[in-house]
């Protein structure tokens, strides 16, 4: 059962909401949701986006800059987190007695409007086990809601406002905003030493990552991964594992390279179920496969549909994402800003025919890059040459006195280029024919990327 919480009282209570920043990728699918739900919306932003159009399209009232005006028929004002607290909308709400709520709340408050939650968590793959069960949902019919950390190319969007009680959502650690949904179903893909300038130690994440579990009656869990089974100890959810491992209820065998990903025979309870075969590169799709199986397999879709869905799906926006061929070499673009996620990219990219795997990567916050240096190295060397962009601090100050090039002299062939325009250059004029050119990062750094396609006319 599903307890409420001071902000469902509130959305159940009103019907016209002021949405801040109402194309960020955060904010667009929350506010598709919202308006299936018959709720009078409005919205600002700053700039124009494809998530902006969407909402627009749907004939949501936008205004372009933030201004006291825009809030003054709301009876709620919704933020995201990059909003300050001295923005005048934020002010004038205040001012005028209309209460605010930071989007992570929202978005808890309308997991408990759902009877079917799946809630995807996990240091690393969230989004792409988001996109691979709503694509798999949507493709059989089900009708999923969903709200994705990413793009999903089949929608072309963050998110989508479904018929059924279903509601897929990614579900972030960071610092703790996942605590605020009520999951029905959660899965559980890993846990590594992420944001940890927050949780300050190992115990205190997975304490984190049991307290989300807890809440949920059923729990697909990595059954390879030990710190996933400490956070589901004592949490009386059904557990339900996959890995790689055939202790698992669900796992893979005859996993072989393809051109495009890998193919394996899942296994259940020791019996082969189906072969798939996916155009999502790395081995750890494959994992990310078996989790996405596991879930949709006992929401009830088919193995024939779950593998028909699976091989037509070539990953989430900025997920190992392909961009096309230039001058002979292939472009591809990843989200990959943590060392483990990075040496998955570049270990997924080195299993393709290339012959050279080259590596554009956009260090993301100070405090990241100082605690996990040795391990940004290890993961970039194996990379056949990386180009470094200075460090983005993002909402951080540098006190750690950390720097790329601190990075670029422990490896073998490493530049740094500042600005996207120069890096653009420098790719066209460092890759060669067959050679995989992947820029990698949380940051921007897909920006140079994108500049390389239009100074090559594609």
């Amino acid at each position: 059962m599903k307890i409420e919480r001071a902000e469902d009282k509130i959305i159940n209570n009103i019907k016209r909401i002021h949405m801040i920043g109402i194309g960020g990728s955060g904010m667009c699918p929350l506010a598709e949701i919202l308006h299936s739900k018959g709720y009078i919306l409005t919205g600002s932003d700053n700039n124009e986006s494809d998530p902006l159009k969407r909402i627009k399209n749907l004939g949501i009232k936008v205004f372009m800059g933030h201004n006291a005006e825009n809030v003054k028929d709301a009876e709620l004002v919704v933020y995201s987190a990059a909003i300050s607290s001295d923005n005048p909308e934020i002010v004038a709400a205040k001012e005028l007695g209309i209460p605010t709520m930071e989007r992570s709340h929202l978005l808890g408050a309308l997991t408990r409007q759902f009877d079917n939650v799946i809630g995807v968590c996990g240091t690393h793959g969230k989004t792409t086990v988001t996109s691979m069960i709503t694509q798999i949902l949507l493709l059989n019919k089900m009708e999923p809601t969903a709200v994705i950390g990413g793009r999903l190319p089949m929608i072309n969007s963050n998110g989508i406002a479904g018929k059924s009680e279903t509601m897929v959502c990614e579900a972030c650690e960071f610092v703790d905003t996942f605590l605020q949904m009520s999951p029905d179903i959660s899965v559980l893909l890993n846990i590594d030493n992420d944001h940890l300038d927050y949780f300050k130690t190992m115990d205190n994440l997975v304490l984190s990552f049991h307290k989300f579990l807890k809440m949920s009656s059923k729990a697909y869990i990595n059954g390879d991964d030990e710190l996933c089974l400490k956070a589901a100890k004592d949490t009386e959810a059904e557990i339900i594992t996959f890995g790689f491992s055939g202790n698992n209820k669900y796992y893979a065998e005859n996993i072989a390279a393809g051109k495009f990903g890998f193919g394996f025979d899942v296994m259940m309870n020791g019996k082969k179920v189906i072969n798939i075969e996916l155009r999502a590169p790395g081995r750890h799709n494959v994992l990310n496969a078996l989790a996405a199986f596991a879930v949709s397999y006992e929401q009830g879709v088919s193995a024939e549909g779950i593998k028909s869905a699976l091989e037509k799906f070539t990953g989430a926006g900025r997920r190992f994402e392909f961009l096309g061929e230039y001058n002979g070499f292939t472009l591809a673009d990843d989200y990959a800003h943590h060392p483990t996620e990075i040496k998955a990219t570049l270990n997924a990219a080195k299993q393709l025919s290339y012959n050279r795997v080259i590596a554009v990567f956009q260090p993301f916050t100070f405090s990241r890059t100082a605690l996990l240096k040795d391990e940004f190295i290890e993961a970039l060397s194996v990379a056949d040459k990386v180009i470094l962009t200075p460090i983005m601090g993002s909402r951080e100050v540098n006190t750690y006195g950390i720097k790329s090039e601190d990075i670029a002299e422990r490896l073998n062939d490493a530049i740094i280029v500042d600005g996207f325009d120069n890096i653009a250059d420098k790719i066209i004029e460092t890759a060669n024919e067959n050679d995989i050119v992947i820029t990698m990062g949380g940051g921007d750094i897909y920006k140079a990327a994108h500049i390389v396609q239009e100074k090559l006319g594609k």
